[in-house]
């Protein structure tokens, strides 16, 4: 670079995590995308913290993270258009069967869904769900309809779920999304 030159903005990562118990793996996509050099903001759902707390996503983002969509802030701002404008790229790793029907019907009632609602970035959905819910025809009319309005799904794995079951719905391997989500900046 030469003298005087900026340096390139990092991109930001907006990562949204919800309730599921694919919701640890989450920690690790954060070392992973720090490690790319991404700017990473973490916003978390209320069931998202009952498997990881947000200190957590704070620690190894070094950013603040948002949990809440009446939380009090410095600026003046809403925290959810905040999260919304900053973003170059919204993840939602993992995605519940529950947020996903949130996204499709355009419900907004939490810091997650205001956020995805009011976002001009592109959208990356990893999903994590037992099965049943992932293969149930209203999960799969939900995935469809989002995306048709641009929504990316990264695959579910298949193997072993968290209710001793085999199947369709584990969290897609970390890799896996880290190479969708640069594959979506790239093409911004």
């Amino acid at each position: 670079m030469s003298p005087g030159s900026k340096q390139p903005r990092k991109p930001c990562i907006v990562l949204g995590v919800t309730g599921s118990i694919a919701a640890y793996k989450a920690a690790e996509l954060v070392r992973l995308m720090m490690r790319k050099g991404w700017d990473v903001s973490v916003v978390m759902t209320s069931g998202a913290m009952e498997f990881v707390t947000p200190l957590t996503f704070q620690t190894l983002s070094r950013n603040t993270v948002g949990t809440g969509l009446f939380d009090e802030k410095e600026g003046w701002h809403p925290e959810h258009i905040s999260y919304a404008d900053r973003a170059d790229l919204l993840v939602i790793a993992p995605c519940t069967a529950n947020v996903i029907a949130k996204l499709a019907q355009g419900l907004a009632d939490d810091l997650l869904t205001c956020t995805a609602l009011a976002t001009r970035a592109p959208v990356l959905v990893a999903p994590a769900m037992n099965d049943g819910m992932w293969c149930h025809p209203a999960t799969r009319a939900n995935v469809e309809l989002l995306q048709s309005r641009g929504v990316s799904f990264v695959d579910v794995g298949v193997g072993e779920l968290a209710c001793e079951r085999e199947g369709a719905g584990r969290l897609a391997e970390l890799d896996v999304i880290l190479m969708k989500a640069e594959a979506i900046l790239k093409s911004k």
